[in-house]
């Protein structure tokens, strides 16, 4: 089920803050409309730089921004925030999973190549990590690998299984 949040950047938020505060609203939202349910909420946030200096990369859209997106990548490492939160009735428990990708020096022949081959212009970041996007890195650090896919199952099965839910 879709909800219906709010996602426009607040001012002076942090990527990680916002992927929490995004997966709690929606994983809530959904579950006042279906009392009793288990409801899975999860926002993933995509950034390069530090802190306040930290710059979001978004779901591209087309080719042009999914060019400069990688482009901005290349040889840096990009922080990608994935927020998930587990809600029933009143209660609610979240986890932040960060992943940091480390991307290598890249041509813009080689990200047109990728774009060929693999256009993910409805990815946080432009690339498919569970496909060729790994022709783009040097390394991925995580504790898990689902998370950049856009949800942590590792820490989701440990929730449900810590609440009585059997997976």
């Amino acid at each position: 089920m879709a909800p219906e949040v709010d996602e426009e950047l607040v001012h002076g938020e942090l990527p990680q803050d916002r992927a929490l505060r995004l997966a709690r609203a929606k994983a809530s939202t959904v579950a006042r409309l279906r009392p009793g349910a288990i409801v899975i909420g999860s926002d993933q946030v995509a950034s390069i730089g530090e802190g306040d200096a930290a710059q979001i990369l978004r779901k591209p859209g087309d080719r042009d921004t999914c060019r400069q997106q990688l482009l901005a990548m290349s040889g840096r490492t990009a922080r990608f925030d994935t927020g998930v939160a587990v809600a029933r009735d009143a209660t609610l428990i979240s986890h932040l999973e960060p992943t940091l990708v480390h991307f290598r020096t890249l041509q813009v022949c080689e990200i047109d190549s990728y774009m060929d081959r693999e256009p993910s212009f409805d990815c946080a970041g432009g690339f498919k990590c569970e496909g060729l996007g790994v022709t783009l890195f040097e390394a991925i650090e995580t504790r898990d690998p689902t998370a950049l896919i856009g949800l942590p199952l590792i820490w989701l099965c440990a929730a449900f299984r810590d609440t009585g839910v059997k997976v």
